[in-house]
């Protein structure tokens, strides 16, 4: 078992996809990042060498911010754009969509407003 920025790397899957597992890489970063390292995508991670896994570790390490550096640095943007008062801090603080996209037909169940197609939320009437 790989471990790598604090995260246990799973043995049975492929290189390329076990590092998608660490929080701020992603495909292409991990493509990258073995093609430097010389380590060919197509190795399972347990069959992997204590070089290569060093030399993987040191190159994300050195070259990338991941886990928890990456965390606080995102949380600490949210926070600066809601203490700024701009528009998109306040969409934060709302918990609606930041980047333009549209409310009034997506995006229902983030505002808490699920709709019912049918009467079947209503109360019937009974005859006495």
């Amino acid at each position: 078992m790989a471990r790598i920025a604090g995260v246990t790397i799973p043995s049975d899957k492929r290189i390329v996809i076990a590092l998608t597992y660490i929080y701020g890489v992603g495909l292409t970063t991990s493509k990258k990042i073995l093609s430097q390292a010389e380590v060919d995508e197509n190795i399972r991670t347990k069959d992997l060498n204590d070089d290569q896994v060093n030399n993987i570790r040191v190159l994300l390490e050195k070259n990338y911010r991941l886990e928890g550096d990456l965390r606080r640095d995102k949380i600490s943007n949210i926070k600066r754009l809601k203490e700024i008062n701009s528009y998109r801090g306040s969409r934060h603080a709302k918990n609606l969509p930041a980047r333009g996209q549209r409310t009034k037909s997506n995006s229902r169940t983030v505002r808490g407003n699920v709709r019912r197609t049918t009467g079947s939320g209503r109360r019937t009437l009974t005859k006495t």
